[in-house]
């Protein structure tokens, strides 16, 4: 039996949702269903991120890893993802239990992500990532342009539910940034609509993996802001914020000028998203964000 990390009952998702909780309790067992399952022996440590515990362990002599998700979580929609780029950058998938909620997955080096290369460097890598995912998507894949749509016809509603929290003219630039992105013509990439160094893994057949890809069709610039703002306090200056994203744009071979509209969309989304959950340490970056790229 495994022990559930304190650390990971500690986390933002599970605090007002009970069935979280209960599952959090469930996992011991579900971890013993899956090893028996597979025929694997736990042989290393139970890890975490915010919303998947994840277990090592060894099938034979191969190393490798099962990954329990949360219920409410389109695991079926997340197995897809890992098939469509099938190890293509990406974490490779073994084998899915739907009714577990478990995968089995190649394992990774744990202890090496791209949070802990230097900001720059890392930033690359994302944007060399980006490039690399960005194959022909499946039709059925949620767009980026029906998320912008999304995004400025809702972005007034909740800014005032919220009680006005940013200066107005940074809400009218996200809606106008929105609706442009809405409006103009579709990309048709793959693209990971959860980039951030923490799911980027060393590994053995690629110098750095992505874990926990989330699939959309569209812009690969989609998650620019989201790579800027989870390390925006190691870019104290605002020449170093606007150096990282001509990194990530060149890197990625991205039209900068889109780009910037994803920052400012995904920035205001994000803020939003945040202030709804009582998060009190990213939605003034996401403001910096608005403030530099509007």
């Amino acid at each position: 039996m495994i022990a559930v990390p304190q650390t990971f009952r500690d986390m933002p998702r599970w605090w007002h949702d009970e069935a979280g909780r209960a599952w959090l309790d469930r996992l011991p067992a579900l971890v013993s269903e899956a090893c028996a399952r597979w025929g694997l022996t736990v042989d290393g440590p139970v890890l975490h991120g915010s919303n998947a515990l994840i277990v090592l362990v060894r099938h034979g002599s191969q190393q490798v890893t099962v990954r329990l998700t949360p219920p409410g979580d389109d695991l079926a929609a997340e197995t897809a993802a890992l098939r469509h780029w099938d190890g293509r950058g990406v974490v490779r998938l073994l084998d899915v239990d739907l009714t577990l909620g478990a995968c089995l997955l190649e394992r990774l080096d744990h202890t090496r992500s791209l949070l802990s290369e230097p900001v720059l460097q890392a930033v690359a890598t994302l944007g060399s990532l980006t490039r690399t995912l960005a194959v022909p998507a499946p039709a059925d894949a949620p767009s980026t342009r029906e998320l912008a749509a999304e995004a400025a016809e809702s972005f007034g509603r909740q800014w005032r539910d919220l009680g006005q929290p940013t200066p107005r003219r940074l809400l009218e630039a996200a809606v106008a940034g929105a609706a442009a992105l809405a409006e103009a013509e579709p990309g048709r990439s793959s693209v990971n609509g959860d980039l951030h160094f923490e799911q980027v893994l060393a590994g053995s057949r690629y110098p750095w993996t992505v874990v926990d890809p989330v699939l959309l069709r569209g812009d690969p610039e989609y998650d620019i802001g989201r790579v800027l703002w989870t390390r925006l306090d190691e870019l104290a200056d605002d020449r170093d914020v606007h150096a990282a994203f001509r990194v990530f744009a060149d890197a990625a071979s991205v039209p900068p000028e889109r780009a910037r509209s994803w920052v400012v969309v995904r920035s205001m989304s994000y803020l939003l998203w945040g202030l709804r959950r009582g998060l009190t340490w990213d939605p003034p970056k996401c403001q910096r964000l608005l403030e530099l790229f509007s």
